[in-house]
């Protein structure tokens, strides 16, 4: 929400009525809009992995999850995958490193790999700062390219309500 503000700062000068000004029609309409966060759908593996998928179940991102990040502790290396990269659900994609463990990142659904996060090998840091950030500086791992067996992966996934009952238990 405050990258959205902060965006909107410059426009809100046109916005503010002003008694010493009379009444003047805006020059542009006025609309309601969403964003794009609406459109996306994110679900988690029982590996504690998440999945955004776009509207159209084109592409989408994959991640650890809050829960993951904070059991794992302070995170101190990133292995990412190596782009292109074809998997399975089911294949690493990767591994993290921290003071406590190492785990490897195993992708929920059939994808391709076409990009990942470099941020997380200068910073692995980042990860637990906002492992399901999917902002340029947040904790993502890959962005990918999905088929239809993707697609039906995905839909076998938890959503949030369920992954949270998951790990509850």
């Amino acid at each position: 929400m405050a990258s959205i503000a902060r965006s909107l700062r410059p426009c809100a000068s046109r916005l503010i009525v002003r008694p010493s000004q009379p009444y003047r029609a805006l020059p542009f309409a006025a609309r309601a809009f969403s964003a794009s966060r609406a459109a996306q759908v994110k679900r988690y593996s029982k590996d504690h992995e998440w999945v955004e998928m776009s509207a159209d179940n084109k592409t989408a991102m994959i991640g650890i999850s809050e829960y993951a990040a904070s059991a794992l502790g302070d995170v101190v290396y990133v292995e990412l995958p190596t782009v292109p990269m074809e998997v399975a659900a089911g294949d690493s994609i990767g591994a993290v490193e921290s003071v406590k463990s190492a785990s490897d990142i195993i992708s929920p659904i059939t994808c391709k790999v076409t990009a990942v996060n470099s941020l997380l090998e200068e910073k692995p840091g980042s990860i637990n700062q906002g492992p399901e950030d999917d902002s340029a500086a947040g904790g993502w791992v890959a962005k990918v390219v999905v088929p239809e067996a993707g697609v039906k992966d995905f839909e076998e996934l938890m959503d949030a309500e369920k992954y949270k009952e998951f790990t509850e238990e």
